[in-house]
């Protein structure tokens, strides 16, 4: 009978000192994914809500021929799934409202920010009204970016304009909760 010498037990059990040290790894990252809710998915169909106030910043107007404001509007999200995408995240969004004769429009620019300081941009027009979507009648935003998790997303937004009881107090602040069907994806 051979001694057994350290170099064959080290041979006989590097396979499974090797999958045990897999095992281990996986079992590590395993809480890790569970937490910030795993990987991210590429593309998907989200629908979620702001919850907005818009303040009036500036105006000009016109008698007879019409007005422009410049609105700021502030607000969170609210993932209507209860999913982490475009959920909990802040929005800061800057528009020019014009009332000319019978054409009103609001045009403008948004930025969400989640916990992570990631964001998306987008750009919105109350004029481009996808009609396939009628609860969506109010406008639609364009995603043109991001930044970290977001790198590369684009999208569209069909979206809804819900108008909220008035504000208390002046300066003629207002509230609107905007719902929105988005199409997303990430390249």
């Amino acid at each position: 009978m051979k001694p057994i010498t350290f170099r064959a037990v080290a041979a006989r059990a590097a396979p499974t000192l090797a999958k045990s040290a897999v095992l281990v790894g996986v079992l590590m990252i395993m809480p890790l994914m569970a937490g910030s809710g795993g990987a991210m998915e590429k593309k998907g169909t989200t629908p979620y809500v702001t919850h907005f106030i818009f303040r009036p910043v500036n105006s000009i107007e016109i008698p007879g021929l019409g007005s422009a404001t410049s609105l700021e509007a502030v607000g969170t999200t609210q993932n209507m799934k209860g999913e982490k995408m475009l959920d909990k995240m802040s929005a800061h969004c800057a528009a020019l409202s014009v009332a000319s004769g019978d054409k009103q429009y609001i045009d403008g620019a948004c930025v969400l920010a989640d916990s992570d300081g990631d964001k998306i941009f987008s750009t919105f027009d109350t004029r481009d009204v996808d009609k396939s979507q009628p609860d969506m009648g109010c406008g639609t935003h364009i995603i043109t970016g991001g930044t970290g998790k977001y790198k590369g997303i684009t999208g569209k937004e069909p979206f809804a304009c819900n108008a909220m009881p008035a504000l208390a107090g002046g300066g003629g602040y207002t509230a609107m909760d905007i719902p929105h069907n988005t199409t997303w994806e990430i390249k």
